[in-house]
């Protein structure tokens, strides 16, 4: 190449470089709309930040395939908080410093509540946890059912099966208080005055054995029992159940309806395993509302195609970051964080997965009592099938 042509070659390239600098931005590759996430990819809260990840992955992908936000591809930026509270709060404030609209996560009641402070002004949080409880209007909301509505419906199943005698067991932690305040409340209602609660056990999560506790239920003649706790306690309660031959009704929350948990947990699993769960765990579409049928069918598929069995991890995600995309599209990938909150605070008839949202009827949840059903575990078909209608209603 000559000393000329190697002039003309640079004019060119430059030239080139000019033109598509003054390009329309349709013209240019569109750059992405960062979600930043906050999960716990490490640590004892692993499984279930690992689980929601997995979800995020495939909503992006189904996300990116009807067009992104405004052209724009969606990309979760996920960060591990490694189960820490003190952790989540860094990465917020981290992810804050950006003045982002949207931020998602964490997975753990603890982990929301050290940062939901950091939400006073915005951006909006969306908590995986249905375990939180957000003032109305902040900008703070919560995914799936609520346990309180999930243990209304599990008991409403209980009383419509004529299991009136009910044995009752937690933890003795801040946690376990918590779930047995709210599991009595529901008790409270008028609804439930024929119910009676024959024996209230109580053990410690670092216990080993709870036998003694499991003799008491046992001999209480109790017809029916809830042992509201995760992880471990809740392993430590089956393994109890098993070994002091308690054959009655046992439920739990669905914080344990993971497919991981009841492979580990097989040889001990009481005979009779109830779980209330939102509506993303009911396969027959004749048991659905029109409209949640082609969002079940997007999540099935998407999660068929990756070779991925769903659990409780994939439905705290999917919808949320859904509702959280959507809204976006609506709004405009330029929304600020109130414009975001203002719109989501007023969304009614959002199809997703676990039923059909309205944020104007249940404040930063969108969903209630209707939208859960009672699941039983089938150790045959290695899954849980739906034993009930919406609010607890039994099958025929």
């Amino acid at each position: 190449m000559t000393r000329q042509s190697g002039f003309l070659f640079g004019i060119g390239a430059v030239a080139v470089a000019a033109v598509a600098m003054l390009a329309p931005p349709s013209a240019r590759a569109a750059e992405p709309y960062e979600i930043n996430v906050i999960l716990p990819l490490t640590g004892p809260a692993a499984f279930l930040g690992n689980g929601e990840k997995t979800s995020l992955e495939l909503a992006e992908k189904a996300m990116n395939a009807k067009g992104g936000i405004d052209g724009r591809p969606v990309k979760f930026v996920i960060q591990d908080d490694g189960t820490s509270p003190q952790t989540g709060v860094q990465l917020a404030n981290q992810a804050m410093a950006k003045k982002p609209a949207i931020l998602l996560g964490s997975s753990l009641v603890a982990i929301c509540r050290a940062m939901a402070p950091l939400m006073e002004n915005g951006p909006v949080n969306y908590c995986f946890s249905p375990g939180i409880h957000p003032d109305a209007g902040s900008y703070v909301f919560t995914s799936s059912v609520s346990t309180l509505d999930l243990a209304h419906s599990l008991l409403n199943y209980y009383r419509l099966k004529g299991w009136h005698k009910l044995a009752l067991m937690f933890s003795s932690d801040a946690t376990g208080q918590d779930a047995e305040n709210g599991v009595k409340s529901v008790l409270a209602k008028p609804e439930f005055k024929d119910m009676q609660v024959v024996d209230t056990e109580h053990f410690n999560t670092t216990d080993l054995s709870v036998s003694a506790q499991i003799a008491h239920i046992k001999a209480s003649g109790a017809q029916a029992m809830v042992a509201w706790s995760t992880g471990s306690p809740i392993a430590t309660i089956f393994r109890g159940i098993t070994q002091e031959g308690l054959d009655i009704p046992v439920a739990t929350t669905d914080g344990n309806m993971t497919y991981a948990q009841m492979t580990q947990y097989k040889d001990f699993l009481p005979k009779q395993l109830y779980i209330p769960a939102a509506q993303w765990v009911v396969r027959d579409p004749a048991l659905l509302a029109p409209a949640l049928r082609e969002p079940h069918e997007v999540f099935y598929k998407s999660f068929a195609a990756a070779g991925v069995k769903p659990d409780i991890a994939s439905e705290l995600a999917w919808d949320t970051a859904w509702i959280v995309v959507d809204s976006l599209r609506q709004i405009g990938p330029n929304a600020t964080a109130k414009q975001l909150r203002d719109y989501m605070t007023k969304l009614r008839g959002f199809a997703g997965v676990n039923g059909v949202y309205d944020f104007t009827k249940t404040p930063q949840r969108g969903l209630d009592v209707a939208d859960s059903v009672v699941t039983r575990w089938s150790p045959d078909k290695g899954t849980w099938e739906v034993v009930s209608k919406p609010t607890g209603i039994p099958l025929p």
